[in-house]
């Protein structure tokens, strides 16, 4: 039993905002153990021209102001996403608006992009010592009308601390948001974020992140863009606005994106399916119910090259990527590959 297992009977009982906030503070003065690190060649990932020490990703949503990425990355996990980040603060929808459904090891979430802006950001980042690989999450603040604006505003302030960037057009808490993940709309505003990163020299890998709930034309066309306009990868996907009849928490009525274990079948087909569409050597994010070591294997031989967690920490702990990744190399082995680089998009084992 570790120590996470042991708190969690008490965490459980606070308020799941509040846990977190609590949580933040507590990673950034030191408080929270770090787990033994794990080094192992089968685990390393050339992406991007990047070396990956493992493939397991902390999302977009723990930390979205850049305050603890180090203190993730000493967790265990492989690349840290910060984010998302808005170029103005706001404050994000009204509280209540974090829900854990404890029956069902998964969260309901209607945060809003509450997000300390640009300001905050860029100032924790550029503070660190730029060391681990560490992207950035992009979002779009709720008035605004032209949201090509905010992407390509987010992205010429932190490109220059992003080893990779991310627009978030998939969140289901911001309205009109998902609309830009329509052919048109996401062409567009792919072509605007890209020509504004031209005016950088050596400018970070620009990903999109799409939701888990796009019928397959719509899969087909974000793809075709995706190729078309030669971005660098996907993230599938984000939370859904789907509650399948699985769900036995009371709280599974409450509006917002569900994420955590009753996700990941919805996530993992829409990764096969992009991974079909998008060939073998586009890079895909796969993220959306991995609890465990089984579960990440398993988005990476449906695809993913590299694949990230966040909600089932709340239930396992910040050691959890740490764990994956003690697990991880013998699953590989005993299929057979020499690193997990292999095992991307071999199927189901």
């Amino acid at each position: 039993m570790n120590w996470y297992e042991l708190a969690f009977p008490l965490i459980r009982n606070v308020d799941p905002e509040l846990a977190h906030g609590v949580a933040i503070k507590a990673l950034a003065a030191g408080f929270v153990p770090t787990p033994a690190p794990v080094e192992d060649p089968v685990l390393r990932m050339n992406v991007w021209g990047r070396e990956f020490p493992n493939p397991v990703g902390l999302a977009a949503g723990f930390d979205k102001d850049a305050e603890v990425p180090d203190a993730m990355l000493a967790q265990g996990f492989g690349f840290v996403e910060i984010g998302s980040v808005t170029p103005r603060a706001q404050p994000g929808n009204p509280k209540k608006r974090l829900f854990r459904l404890s029956a069902d090891e998964a969260v309901i979430n209607r945060m809003g992009f509450n997000s300390r802006g640009l300001e905050v950001a860029t100032a924790n980042l550029s503070a660190r010592k730029r060391r681990g690989i560490v992207g950035v999450n992009l979002g779009k603040n709720k008035e605004t009308e032209d949201a090509a604006d905010d992407y390509v505003r987010g992205a010429l302030a932190l490109a220059p601390f992003a080893d990779y960037l991310v627009c978030n057009v998939s969140s289901p808490n911001t309205p009109g948001l998902r609309a830009l993940q329509g052919r048109e709309a996401l062409d567009g505003l792919v072509a605007r974020v890209q020509e504004a990163l031209g005016s950088i020299s050596k400018a970070p890998p620009l990903v999109f992140k799409i939701a888990p709930d796009l019928a397959d034309a719509d899969l087909e066309d974000v793809v075709r863009v995706a190729l078309d306009r030669r971005l660098a990868g996907l993230i599938v996907g984000n939370t859904t606005l789907s509650r399948p009849a699985s769900l036995r928490d009371p709280q599974k009525g409450e509006a917002g994106g569900l994420s955590g274990r009753p996700l990941f079948d919805l996530s993992t087909r829409m990764l096969a399916k992009a991974r079909a569409l998008a060939g073998r050597d586009f890079v895909l994010i796969g993220t959306g119910g991995i609890s465990d070591a089984r579960d990440a294997y398993a988005k990476i031989r449906a695809g993913a090259t590299l694949v990230q967690l966040y909600s089932a920490m709340v239930y396992r702990g910040p050691g959890l990527a740490a764990d994956i990744c003690r697990t991880l190399p013998a699953l590989v082995k005993a299929d057979g590959f020499a690193s997990i680089a292999e095992a991307v998009g071999a199927g189901p084992g």
